[in-house]
């Protein structure tokens, strides 16, 4: 008995067992801005009528609701709301505009920040003396809560109110960093800033960066995190994990997305409407053992596939059996989602030449080129260049970037 009890000590003790393999080097020790707000750094909204741009992920450590713990504090005074895409809550699906309304709970005005406009008006801050940015991102540039960044530091900059950006980690480290930099000539929504697809920055580093670039000259301060690092993933920080929208359930699929985000823009189903999204992928005119065998035979780092079949319940394909392949991210420290995006294309219109589509233009400009940043991937894919020859030309301009971006690197 003794024997047993030693032996189920030792499994439960304190180092993180997360998928990829292995254990974390870290103890449970990382704390969010908030978390420091509300310890040590109150004096910084004390007397301050505040704005709050946020969702469900600006929690505590110990899974307090940063709306909820601000208005029950005396000296706190909460004016007003603002809600990035997906909604206050999040539940609200992909493009799925959103009006502004009165918070049932807290009767405060919630302003959308994805409907009729995407930026803070002079009207929505007349009555605010500092904002709150308090937004769990995942470190992908078309993750649009970075875009609700930059219009939020642009209007506030432009009626002299002061933002407060609550720092949270890069959950998929911030010392990884892939993809092509953005080529402004194809910015939008999904793609605000020059950029790498995965930038491997905080949104406390990246509000730094774009008051910079864009010379906004506004007056922002950043609350810091207690204890993170570089090389952290979400999952070795010891923070409760909140999905930051209803297609990003976990950090494995955030693992994928910056990569297989891009078969969106495809006539390929990204498991949308299903409940593996961004690890299923598949058609109906797809053979899934054939796709299988070709991407496990490219001897991809860190990933293997599984021929699978699934029917979406909803989104593309909705209610049609699509086959394809599972993504399982054996080692997501060797993981490069930005070029499995590409080899999955690349092998999918190799295979399947007469049916495969890249959605068609909106605006004169395809949503591959708006996510990738360029049209040049695109055109390359299309003349059958390798993807790792489209790998490599975008490496100068990576190291430029990591150059670039270290003085505004917090941590």
């Amino acid at each position: 008995m003794k024997g047993t009890l030693l032996v189920f000590l030792i499994f439960i003790s304190p180092a993180i067992v997360y998928a990829g393999g292995g254990q974390s080097k870290y103890k449970y020790v990382v704390k969010t801005g908030l978390d420091r707000l509300l310890k040590d750094k109150f004096d910084l909204i004390k007397g301050k009528r505040i704005g709050l741009v946020t969702n469900q992920t600006g929690i505590t450590r110990d899974i307090r609701s940063n709306i909820d713990t601000l208005t029950s504090i005396k000296d706190a005074n909460l004016v007003a709301l603002f809600a990035p895409e997906h909604g206050l809550m999040g539940c609200k699906q992909a493009g799925e505009h959103i009006k502004p309304y009165k918070d049932t709970k807290t009767g405060i005005q919630v302003y959308s920040l994805y409907g009729k406009s995407k930026r803070p008006t002079s009207q929505m801050l007349k009555n605010i003396d500092l904002l709150l940015f308090d937004i769990q991102d995942i470190g992908a540039r078309f993750y649009t809560y970075i875009s609700t960044l930059k219009y939020v530091l642009e209007g506030a900059a432009e009626c002299g109110v002061k933002v407060l950006i609550i720092d949270h980690p890069n959950p998929i480290t911030g010392n990884k960093v892939e993809g092509s930099v953005l080529d402004t000539a194809f910015s939008s929504f999904v793609g605000i800033a020059p950029i790498p697809i995965r930038h491997g920055m905080t949104v406390g580093e990246l509000a730094l960066m774009f008051n910079d670039i864009f010379s906004f000259n506004g007056e922002i301060e950043v609350l810091k995190m207690e204890a993170w690092q570089r090389d952290m993933w979400f999952d070795e920080t010891g923070l409760p994990w909140v999905a930051p929208s209803p297609n990003i359930p976990n950090l494995e699929t955030a693992t994928v997305y910056p990569g297989i985000c891009l078969l969106e823009s495809t006539n390929i189903s990204c498991g949308r409407g299903t409940t593996r999204p961004f690890l299923l992928l598949g058609a109906p005119w797809i053979d899934g053992n054939i796709l299988t065998r070709a991407l496990n035979q490219k001897g991809l780092p860190g990933v293997k596939f599984r021929s699978t079949a699934f029917i979406p319940y909803s989104s593309k394909y909705q209610g049609e059996r699509c086959e394809g392949v599972e993504i399982y991210v054996l080692n997501r420290d060797e993981f490069q989602p930005v070029r499995i995006g590409l080899e999955i294309i690349a092998s999918v219109k190799e295979l399947y030449p007469k049916e495969f589509m890249w959605q068609p233009p909106q605006n004169g400009s395809y949503g591959f080129d708006r996510l990738m940043g360029t049209d040049k991937v695109r055109k390359d894919l299309d003349s059958e260049v390798a993807v790792y020859k489209i790998v490599q030309e975008w490496q100068e301009s990576l190291n430029t970037f990591k150059k670039n971006r270290e003085k505004y690197l917090l941590y």
